[in-house]
Order: C-alpha cells, then structure tokens, then sequence
C-alpha cells in the first residue's frame, strides 16, 4: 500500500473499500462499524502508519481529549501542598489517560472558580477529576453546584449527596475493621484512634466507626478519651499522640486514620520513650511511599490507587458518552510491617 505524503483516512477508506465516514466511525470505536469492517480499518491504519489528527477531529466533535483534575491543596511539610496520596494516584490518572488517548490538565481547586465554565465550557476539557476536598461541610454545595450545571466529573472518596456513582472510594469501613481485627490477634485491647472522627471528615469518620465497631464485637471499649482530633500530617498526628500521653491515657495499639498522622504519631511515642511495636502497636491508612522507610517500618491499610486511578478515567469517560456508570468500593488490604507485633 502507497500514498502520496502523509496518510489520511480518505487512503484507508480507498483500500478498506468502504467510505470516509465508516473509517472514521471505526477509528472512534463506534458501535455503528461491525467488527469485520473496524478490524480492517485498524489494519490498514497501522500499514499506512496513519496517525489522526486530534485538531481535526476534535474540531469536529466538540471535544478537547482533555480531562481536568483539580487537586485539593493540602498542608504539607514542603512545597508541594499535595498530599502524598494523591501523588501515588495522579501517576495511575496519568498512565489511564495516556492509555485512552487523553491528554490531562493539572491544577489545583480554587473556591472562587466556576469549574464547568472553566473548563468544560471553554472546552479546555471534556470532564473533571476532582482529589480531595478539606471540609466537606463546605464542599457539599461546590459537589451539588456541579450537578445543577450538568457537569460531566468525577470525584475520589468524597460521596456526592444523591449520586453515589460519581463517587469512587476505598471501602473505609472495612480498613477500619482490619486494623481493629488485627490488633484483637495480638492480643493488643487498649486501643486509641487519632484522625477527624466527624461529618467534616466522612473518609475518616468511616474509617473509625468500622474500627469502634469491631473492637465493640470483642467487647472492647473504645471511649471519648481514646479518641484524638488530628488532619493527616505528621505535624497534626504528633501532637494528637502527645496531648493522649500527657491527659494519661493508657494504650498498647494506635490506629491513625492516614499514614501521615501515624508517622507523627511513632516519633511523639519515640520521643516519650515507648518503643514501637514492643508498647504500643501502630496501623496507618493509605500504603503511601513513606510508609515502608521510617523506622519501624509501618503497618498499614493501602487503598489501591492504581485500580482507583484507573476507575476514575474510565467512570468519567463513560460519563462523557453518555452511558451509565456505578459507584465502585474498592477493597482495602492490610500491609503488614514493623510497627505491629
């Protein structure tokens, strides 16, 4: 097969025998293009080395093959005010995009933005992807102003109030249920829970109540003393852990609601002379990088960011068609490490 120059899907209609039109419905994966015909015209494509022309056809369609995800900015020790998390689920967001032949647009969410007009109008991007959310009293009525707009998005943890498919989450409770589980089989029952136990943090408060609801199976007590307000940095779980030793509560296992707050947590117990695992076990949440370096090594919950990142690429695609999508609960896995017995 020959072309003069550069190929263009008139060349493959000619040799696949079918018209314009059709090949570009095959291209597009259209259901309309039986499989016969759209194996042909792939087949073809690749000999002619035929690449499209995303400006052409995105002129055509209306669509920009952009995704937008607006990151919650977050405090951090550094710079970056991203949380670590979400650095692990922004590479798997990258990987799935490039893998559908979307671009991606990075930034981060600013309260006085009208999101659909900024991106979805302006076709800067076909859908939204949106990480994190700070208080989400506050950020009900930003979910909810999407919705009313008809905006095509997604969101990671943060349950949209009658659309829980827009929604893609680890299944909090039942990480909380594996930490407490896991401390029962050490034999640890003096237990503390140091995160946002509240409606301004549902992941959390999820996280707690799968915790508190099975340390109650096994009759143990878990009260109002033993529970510590911190945000997820090791600034925050350090000084949680410290106001626990200093109002002397006695505990043998620490379940923190993120890795972050357990990081601070290990060095306020270091500092006050308990050793890690020997007096006091401690189970973060989230598997991130860190965890596996400080010393000791922690014990964790990993929530799966590469299948996350994955659904929500292809949740919101599905979006954009127009077909339907559900809410999907990925399963939680307790990384077993140094910080438990």
């Amino acid at each position: 097969m020959k072309t003069k120059g550069k190929a263009t899907s008139f060349d493959i209609a000619h040799y696949a025998g079918v018209s314009q039109s059709t090949v570009s419905r095959a291209l597009r994966n259209s259901p309309l293009v039986n499989e016969e015909t759209r194996k042909k015209v792939f087949e073809i494509a690749k000999q002619l080395n035929y690449k499209v022309d995303k400006n052409a056809s995105n002129l055509r369609t209306q669509q920009s093959a952009t995704l937008a995800i607006l990151l919650f900015e977050d405090p951090t020790g550094d710079e970056s005010q991203i949380n670590p998390f979400f650095l692990n689920m922004l590479g798997s967001i990258t990987r799935a995009c490039a893998k559908e032949g979307y671009d991606l647009l990075v930034s981060f969410q600013s309260a006085s933005q009208d999101w659909r007009a900024e991106y979805e109008d302006s076709h800067r991007a076909d859908g939204i992807i949106l990480l994190g959310y700070g208080d989400y009293m506050d950020y009900q009525s930003r979910l909810q102003n999407l919705l009313s707009q008809n905006t095509k998005f997604v969101c990671w943890g943060a349950t949209v109030e009658g659309r829980p498919d827009l929604t893609v989450s680890c299944d909090n409770y039942g990480g909380g249920q594996l930490a407490a589980h896991h401390f029962v089989s050490c034999n640890r029952t003096h237990c503390v829970f140091i995160g946002d136990a509240s409606e301004h943090s549902p992941e959390f408060l999820t996280r707690f109540k799968g915790f508190k609801d099975t340390l109650d199976q096994h009759q143990i007590s878990l009260g109002e003393r033993c529970v510590a307000n911190a945000i997820s940095t090791e600034d925050s779980g350090y000084h949680a852990t410290r106001s626990l030793l200093a109002n002397n509560v006695a505990f043998n296992a620490l379940f923190a609601a993120s890795d972050l707050i357990a990081i601070g947590a290990i060095k306020a117990l270091k500092e006050a002379g308990l050793r890690v695992p020997e007096d006091v076990n401690v189970i973060g949440f989230d598997n991130i990088a860190a965890a596996n370096y400080i010393s000791p090594s922690l014990t964790t919950v990993q929530q799966n960011t590469t299948l996350a990142g994955q659904m929500l690429v292809q949740n919101l695609l599905a979006l954009i068609r127009g077909e339907q999508i559900t809410d999907t609960l990925l399963p939680p896995k307790l990384i077993l490490r140094q910080s438990t017995s």
